[in-house]
C-alpha cells in the first residue's frame, strides 16, 4: 500500500496494527512509536480524533522520549538529508531557494538556537513563508528553555495535523 496515498477514515480504521504503522509510522519524524501508540485508539470517529490520538501519544510520553522526537527533526534550511515529508514541507516554504545571505542567516540562527536549547528549532512550515519563519525564529531564540520546549511540542503537533490531513480524507 502506498503510505502517502490519500485514504478514507474507514480504510484507516480497517488497517491492521502493522499496516497502520507502515502507513503512518513516519508522521512523527523518525519516531514510529507515536503511530504505534496512536493506533491503539482505533477505530477513530473522525480524522480529528486520529490527529488527537497522535498528539495524546506524544504528550503522554516521558520527557526523554519527547526530547528525542524534537531532536529527530532536521535544521530548517540545513544541509542534512531530509525525510520526504520534510523536504516537501521546507520546499513549500521556499527554504530550498534561499540566497547566500538568507542561508547564512538561517545557519546562524540554527547554531545559536541549538546552543541555547540543545535541540533544533521546530516550526510547522506548511503555509508559511521563509520571512514568517525567520521572524518566529528570531523571536523564539530569546524564550526560556521551558517555554521553548513547550512551543516545540506544540509545533510538532501541528506537523502531525498537516501530515495526517494530507493522507486521510475528512
Amino acid at each position: 500500500m502506498d503510505r502517502k496515498a490519500m485514504m478514507s477514515l474507514s480504510t484507516v480504521n480497517s488497517l491492521t496494527p502493522r499496516a497502520f504503522l507502515e502507513a503512518f509510522g513516519d508522521v512523527a519524524e523518525h519516531s514510529p512509536w507515536v503511530a504505534r501508540e496512536a493506533g491503539s485508539a482505533m477505530p477513530f470517529a473522525t480524522r480529528d480524533d486520529m490527529i488527537l490520538s497522535f498528539e495524546r501519544a506524544f504528550r503522554a510520553a516521558n520527557h526523554d522520549a519527547q526530547l528525542a522526537l524534537v531532536r529527530a527533526h532536521p535544521d530548517l534550511a540545513g544541509k542534512a538529508k531530509l525525510t520526504e515529508d520534510s523536504t516537501k514541507e521546507q520546499a513549500g516554504a521556499g527554504l530550498n531557494t534561499l540566497d547566500a545571505q538568507e542561508f547564512a542567516h538561517f545557519t546562524d540562527l540554527n547554531t545559536r538556537y541549538k546552543q541555547r536549547f540543545g535541540f533544533p528549532f521546530i516550526f510547522a512550515v506548511k503555509g508559511a513563508t521563509k520571512h514568517m519563519i525567520l521572524e518566529s525564529f528570531a523571536a523564539r531564540v530569546s524564550n526560556t528553555p521551558e517555554v521553548e520546549f513547550q512551543t516545540s511540542l506544540a509545533q510538532i503537533c501541528r506537523i502531525f495535523r498537516f501530515r495526517i490531513e494530507e493522507r486521510v480524507s475528512p
